[in-house]
């Protein structure tokens, strides 16, 4: 067993009835440490030690926590009313408690508490913990937070019950609710660390169990540095001198031009204040003098720590080159979506599925004033070319982040693409608005998408065939489906020599790794007084001789438009749209004054779904004239939709089952893992084949039989793709380079890597 008595050795002994040494207890007493009904001691923490015992038929979970002596209360006192002021982010789990407990106060806080207690080395660390655990921790949780032994706590009539892994229940000397237990009762689902400008912030996904508490019970908070009493005047003062300073020059690092100034301005400021405050210069010469003889500490030899300056340029830099309070949600890669909606409501973000958590979460970050929401909208607008004012008080914006640079300058990554919709107090009742959509930064790939359960193998070799030969292909579904991460992960099945040309707005969102390739964007101000619209980029697309066009985000009138027409061009297109089905598609063509007839011209429409945290193809389909639709041997997943005086014709050619496997119709069953020709309940095999081929045959003047070979060889490779983990976008684009320009030679190459391990890695290093 663990002693649990007080540290004699050291409190002093004029401390006072409260340091004298009790006298030992007969084995007997109840009261003993070594009384017969302890069940368990154990230390928790240095100085921490927990007792579980009987008492009757029940169990008792107790704590002992470092004593302290008078001296020592008075000066923790002195330092909780010092940091009173102070902004210190609490640990939002238990997990994250421990983690608070084992680190300790930073070097900034340490160097007020020295400039506040003298005691011994003893005392010092008996202080310690009860000042971390009170100002930084869940004050009195915290030992029950450090105690990994508690699966459950629980709340009675009496007060908190715990269930240890041997002992439950056991009952605790703790309030019926202790503040701060909420977190207590949290667990972390993700935690990880957001860039910033060689800043490093952590945030961290979690989960709340207690019930009514809150309705959201997952949180995102972000863990930016504390800030100590006076901080905010500080920052308040230099960013006030920094809006002052003669700019003469042209500025090339903005960056760099307010980090030096903001650090010679607040290191400036702290060495005064912190003379003014704490010492005068007689003062710090006696302790000098008086620590040489060991009658005193030593003072600190600086006046204030490295990583207090560091913290409060942070918070310069996140004002000033950043967003704001949304500078690390939206540099987040984790996240993607944000949402600021009204001021003082807190900000809401929508995390990736690879963060194992669905559908928004509530953060830590709020817009107390409108004032600073204001300067985030309109530094938004500003960042894309837009002014936002009275008669423009609203704006769509399309951005791309700073670039990550090393430290030569030379760009190490592309920045992430983030597309904003933000709006001034005159159009939204409870002040600004904010709503912004970001691209994540690593393009997925099929093999990605086919490991994660997106869509089949089958289905990646159609839309090659499709893509590669200038077909007709448009992804319809909700926002937030996944329309442009399918549309970008097969853009290297364009091939490599062809000319793709990308229009309209959501263009920025499209990756083209082609030399040829060109975007093309419509931005809303004027040009020469004249505003750049969608039939100005339609006739510069005309002149660049494109085989292949994208039109990404089809959904105001103008891109329909030029969709329309692109269709009779003869050139290959690929786009996004707003249509959750089949039939919403054709109502919402109609409804944008174009003829439904012209869908015939669609070769492919694929139909993404979002469903419980998944993202995966949920139909895709097939326009068909009328006597091809008549020649369907088929009673379901077909139909006719009669719009404007024009049928529509459609046939389902893939599907998710609700077993989650992909069907996909075809008479070959010797594809693997695609439909075996049987329908699902069991019929007779189907005799039609994917009108798709003849349209490929058509457009290759081939006969269909030798469309089908090549279907089935890129359904080959693609299972190659898979099997050998080529999930790098680059690494996938320069393969399908080599194999159009040479096949043969390029499938030696790979059988022999496959036969050569050392040849294979060899490869894989250049």
């Amino acid at each position: 067993m663990v002693d649990a008595r007080p540290e004699l050795a050291d409190v002093p002994g004029d401390a006072g009835a409260e340091g004298t040494v009790p006298p030992p207890l007969p084995p007997d007493d109840p009261e003993a440490w070594y009384a017969p009904d302890v069940q368990e001691q154990y230390e928790v923490y240095p100085g921490v030690v927990v007792t579980i015992a009987r008492r009757g038929t029940e169990f008792t979970y107790e704590v002992r926590e470092p004593p302290l002596t008078a001296r020592d209360r008075d000066a923790l006192d002195r330092v909780e009313s010092y940091f009173a002021d102070a902004h210190l982010d609490r640990p939002r789990t238990r997990e994250g408690a421990v983690e608070v407990m084992e680190a300790g106060f930073g070097p900034k806080h340490e160097r007020v508490i020295d400039r506040l207690v003298e005691c011994s080395h003893a005392a010092r660390r008996r202080l310690d913990y009860h000042a971390l655990a009170a100002l930084a921790c869940l004050g009195a949780l915290t030992p029950y937070a450090l105690d990994d032994a508690i699966d459950v706590a629980d709340a009675d009539e009496g007060g908190v019950v715990v269930h240890t892994s041997d002992y439950a229940p056991a009952a605790t000397d703790l309030p019926l609710d202790p503040q701060f237990i909420e977190r207590f009762a949290s667990e972390r689902i993700e935690r990880h660390t957001v860039d910033f400008y060689e800043f490093e912030i952590p945030v961290v996904l979690y989960r709340e169990n207690l019930l009514g508490n809150d309705p959201f019970t997952t949180k995102y908070a972000v863990r930016e540095p504390d800030l100590l009493p006076g901080d905010e005047q500080l920052l308040a003062e230099c960013k006030e001198r920094l809006w002052e300073v003669g700019i003469d020059e042209f500025i090339e690092d903005q960056t760099a031009f307010v980090r030096e100034r903001a650090e010679e301005l607040l290191s400036r400021r702290l060495r005064g204040r912190n003379t003014r405050a704490w010492l005068d210069a007689v003062s710090y010469r006696l302790r000098t003098a008086l620590a040489e003889y060991e009658l005193a500490v030593p003072p600190v030899g600086r006046r204030y720590a490295d990583d207090r300056l560091s913290d409060l340029v942070y918070y310069v830099l996140r004002d000033y080159v950043g967003y704001g309070q949304l500078t690390v949600p939206i540099r987040d890669p984790m996240l993607e979506d944000i949402e600021a909606n009204r001021v003082g409501e807190r900000v809401k973000v929508v995390p990736r599925p690879e963060t194992g958590h669905d559908g928004r979460v509530p953060t830590n970050l709020v817009f107390e004033e409108e004032q600073p929401f204001v300067n985030v909208v309109t530094q938004l607008a500003a960042a894309d070319g837009t002014e936002l004012n009275a008669s423009t008080p609203s704006a769509k914006v399309n951005l791309t982040l700073a670039e990550a640079t090393t430290d030569d300058g030379v760009a190490r990554e592309a920045g992430e693409k983030i597309r904003c919709a933000v709006a001034l107090p005159t159009v939204s009742e409870d002040g600004p608005h904010i709503s912004i959509r970001k691209q994540a930064a690593d393009v997925m790939t099929p093999t990605d998408l086919v490991r994660n359960g997106s869509l089949s193998t089958e289905l990646v070799a159609l839309l090659w065939l499709v893509y590669e030969h200038h077909g007709v292909v448009l992804f319809s579904g909700p926002t937030g489906v996944g329309k442009t991460t399918l549309m970008n992960a097969h853009m290297p099945f364009i091939p490599f020599s062809d000319r793709p040309i990308s229009i309209d707005e959501g263009s920025r969102e499209v990756r083209l790794p082609h030399e040829t390739g060109v975007s093309l964007t419509t931005r809303n101000h004027e040009t020469d007084h004249k505003r750049v619209s969608m039939a100005d980029l339609m006739t510069q697309c005309n002149y660049l001789n494109p085989d292949v066009e994208i039109i990404a985000e089809v959904n105001t009138a103008e891109s329909f438009e030029t969709f329309a027409e692109t269709l009779n061009t003869g050139h290959g297109l690929v786009g996004t749209t707003h249509a959750a089905d089949i039939e919403s598609l054709v109502n919402r063509v109609v409804e944008q004054g174009l003829p439904p007839y012209l869908l015939r011209e669609l070769d492919l429409v694929v139909f993404p779904r979002h469903v419980d945290g998944e993202r995966y193809v949920g139909e895709v389909i097939e326009l068909l004239d009328e006597s091809t639709f008549q020649d369907l041997d088929r009673e379901e997943r077909c139909g006719v939709i009669h719009k404007g005086g024009t049928a529509v014709y459609w046939n389902s050619i893939a599907w998710r089952r609700p077993d989650g496997e992909f069907a996909f119709d075809h008479d070959h069953p010797e594809l693997e893992g695609g439909s075996d020709g049987q329908q699902e309940d069991g019929g007779d095999a189907h005799d039609w084949r994917l009108h798709t081929f003849d349209r490929v045959a058509a457009l290759t003047d081939r006969s269909v039989g030798a469309v089908e070979d090549e279907f089935h060889r890129k359904h080959r490779y693609v299972e190659y793709f898979v099997s050998e983990g080529i999930d790098d976008f680059g690494t996938l684009y320069d393969l399908l380079a080599d194999l159009e320009t040479d096949e043969a030679a390029t499938v030696e190459r790979l059988t022999r890597q496959a036969t050569d391990p050392e040849e294979k890695r060899g490869a894989g290093d250049d």
